[in-house]
Formats: C-alpha cells, structure tokens, sequence
C-alpha cells in the first residue's frame, strides 16, 4: 500500500540540483525509508537501482572495492550485475541501509564529482562509531531526517484529506472548531496516539481496523530495537536497553526526567551519557533537554545531564505500556480511545506533542526552577523560539490531560522572562480558545506552533 508522504517534496526539491550533490536519508529502523526512495526513483527517474546493503553478497562489495579507480569498470559491472540499464543524468541509483557498509557512503564524493548519475543513500545509526570507523564522511552529501507519519499523513493513509485542512483554517483564524467537529477530530487524534506512526502499524490498521492485530506489529518493532540494541551499541547494549525499557516508567512520574539511581542503584548521569547519544542517533528517542537560561540561543544553555526521554512515536509507548499483557485486546485500546482506562494520560499527551514539535523542525527543551519557596517553583514543558535571529521570541508551551488546571508556571516564566516571551501556549483536549497572550490549543493543533 502506498502511503502519501510529505518527505517525497523535499525529495523533489533535492532532485532539482541537478546532481550536485548525494542525499542521505536517515531515520529510525522500520520508519519507511526505503519504500519512499524507491517510489521516488520508479516515478522520477527513467531507470534505478537499489543495492541493500544489510544483505548484498561479497560479490558486489568487490565491485566497490576493487574499481574505485575506474568509474567505467564500475558503472558496467553493476549494470551487468543487476541487469539494469543506466542513463546518463536519469538514473537514480540507491545505496539501501548504507551503515552496514561505510565504504560505499565515503565512496559517494567521488561518484557525485563524476556526474553521471544521481545517489541517494539510506540508513539508520549514521552517527555510531563503528559506522563511521576508518571513512571520510562526504562534504557532497545533503541530509535529511525521516520521521513516524505525523497527524495529518496519518489522516492521509485513512483517506481523510478534508480534517487536517480544517485544523490549519482554524489554528490561523484562531477560532474553535465548535463541538461536534471537536469531537470528531480528538476521537480521530486519539486514534493517532494508539496506533501511532509507523508505516507498518497504521498499514495493519487501515487493512484490519483492528488494534489487537496492530499492536501485535509494533511488538515486533519494539523488539527489533532491543536485537539492535544487542548488535549495535557494543559494548555498552545492557545501559541502551535498560534505558529504553525505563522510558514509560520515567515518563509517569511527576516530572518525567530520567533518574539514573532509578535505572540502576547509584547510578549516575556519567554511566549512561553514551547510552542516551546513542537512542537518540538512532532516532528511537526525542531528547527533551533542561535550558538553564532561556534564551533565543536554548541550545547555549542545555543541560545534559537534565533530560526527559520521549520515544519518537507514541504508538510504541502505548504497546510498551501495555507490555504487561501477552495481547492487548481491542476491548482495551476502545478503553484507551475513549479515555475510559484509569491510566496516566499526561504521558501520552505529553509524548505526542514533543513527536509532533519535533516533526515540525523544532529541538526539545523544557524550563524548571526547583525551590524550597513554592511561589519561586515553575516547571514549563516545552519551549520554542520563533522568529528571526534578531526578533525571535520564547514560546513556553504547557501540556495538560486534566479538567481543572492554573497557569500559575506560564505565569511565573512570563514575569521571570518578561522580554523574551512572544507569547504562550497550553495545550488540552478541549477546543480552541484564548486567555489574554495565552492561546489554548486542542492536542491535534500542535504541530502547526
């Protein structure tokens, strides 16, 4: 099933360079990467060839190591090798999971100086240390980042290309939507949080509508992760999976920071540092680092070792949440879908709005002054900069899964900030409204801040 992604334009506009450069596509394992490069190279190329790397044989590794030198040798064996008829400046070629083997990524500089064709690379764990042992990474190479379907591709794949339009008339006209369609859309977001964004669970769901059957394939997801914990992060693979499974766990407690003494006695920010690194470069994380000083420049004052630990798509936190039950039945996620499951809701909320910040472009940072004076105490979930470098201003933005709730912390970080806040935003199930600079937003209008 072929599902309409928004990284497809950005595919097009790099094919406009004219081959001046190799584009690397990277994400996390099972995110879609190699379906949308081909689909790209079958619609927009008059030929293409896709070489695998996670299981090319040694034949065609000798291809690449043994005709570096001459071009012409190398483009006609792998024609010959796999039958496929290159043309001059039409054909795309594809080096499918390219961390598995470097020597071809550092080998693109030379093939984009020749010109004759255009490359574009896949993979996943780009940044480990192992991938990048011993090559020279490629000045010629654009990079883009392949994220879970956000809320409108998800509507997409259900055939809905009418709900996500009228979120956008509604976040720029800074109306309600009114009750019934409120309604429609949260239940329609609900849905989007349970299954999430993997291609292969919303494919199991738009075929079966079934969340027992969906959750079954995000299991095995959730599994592959643990096996490339294993085979990846050596050395240090039993500190990445300690981690990942700790991820509901820290997430519903009160302020969701990673404790390290919770992970392992006396555990230590220190232990665990390249272990974070390494969740993160492998896309399976959204890191939420603590800005000590709220700045236009957030990233001048991150705290490392002060870190909220998002899985990048809350599909997966809802299965690992579940893990408990051998099968999570669909009388259990109909529970979930109509918030009728006594379960804490705030992190799955608050999940889905640092995936869906973080799909729109934005790094995740959070503010908190802890005090023995409860009228200094504020914890602010996320913030933005938006603007010119010159202009920009600070958006403190809070998350909130309860009925009744204060601005006592947006308030406290406007009066503490006062010249650097352009505006503020909460976001809740409930519609659209405003409350002096605060603009009160329902869940599903995150990713247009």
């Amino acid at each position: 099933m072929a599902f309409r992604r928004k990284i497809y334009n950005k595919l097009l506009e790099w094919k406009k360079q004219n081959g001046r450069t190799a584009l690397l596509l990277e994400g996390a394992r099972r995110i879609g990467k190699s379906f949308i490069a081909q689909e790209f190279a079958k619609n927009e190329y008059e030929s293409y060839l896709l070489i695998d790397f996670s299981q090319v044989d040694e034949a065609v590794k000798d291809i690449f190591t043994g005709n570096r030198q001459n071009l012409d040798t190398f483009f006609l064996l792998l024609q010959t090798y796999y039958s496929t008829k290159f043309v001059t400046r039409n054909t795309l070629i594809i080096f499918d999971e390219v961390q598995r083997f470097p020597l071809a990524r550092e080998f693109v500089k030379t093939l984009v100086a020749d010109g004759r064709y255009d490359y574009l690379e896949t993979g996943s764990l780009l940044s480990i240390r192992q991938n990048i042992k011993d090559i020279v990474i490629p000045s010629e190479e654009d990079r883009i980042s392949m994220y879970p379907f956000d809320f409108e591709e998800f509507l997409w794949a259900l055939g809905d290309e009418v709900s996500y339009n009228s979120i956008k008339y509604f976040f720029t006209e800074k109306k309600p939507c009114g009750a019934a369609v409120h309604r429609k859309l949260m239940l329609l977001f609900r849905e989007y949080m349970l299954v999430g964004g993997m291609p292969q669970a919303i494919q199991c769901f738009v075929e079966t509508n079934d969340f027992e059957e969906t959750d079954k394939v995000k299991r095995g997801i959730i599994n592959l992760y643990r096996e490339d914990a294993a085979r990846f992060a050596l050395g240090y693979e039993d500190k990445v999976r300690a981690i990942f499974d700790s991820i509901p766990g820290m997430l519903s407690s009160k302020d969701k920071k990673i404790v390290y003494s919770k992970i392992r006695e006396n555990g230590r920010y220190r232990d665990y540092n390249t272990s974070f690194l390494w969740l993160s470069d492998a896309m399976i994380t959204n890191n939420c680092f603590l800005s000590t000083d709220p700045n236009i420049g957030l990233a001048l004052t991150k705290e490392n070792s002060s870190v909220k630990c998002y899985l990048a798509d809350t599909g997966l936190l809802v299965t690992m949440m579940l893990s408990d039950n051998d099968i999570s039945s669909n009388d259990l996620y109909r529970k979930l879908l109509f918030g009728s499951l006594s379960i804490n809701e705030g992190m799955l909320m608050e999940n889905v709005v640092a995936q869906m910040l973080r799909v729109s472009g934005h790094s995740l940072y959070f503010y908190e002054k802890n005090s023995t004076q409860k009228e200094d105490r504020m914890e602010i979930d996320f913030i933005v900069a938006k603007g010119s470098s010159i202009k920009a201003k600070l958006f403190p933005i809070e998350v909130k899964s309860g009925r009744k709730y204060t601005y006592t912390s947006l308030d406290k970080f406007k009066t503490k900030f006062s010249s650097r806040v352009g505006g503020r935003y909460i976001l809740h199930d409930k519609d659209l409204s405003q409350k002096e600079d605060i603009l009160l937003l329902p869940l599903y209008m995150a990713g247009e801040i």
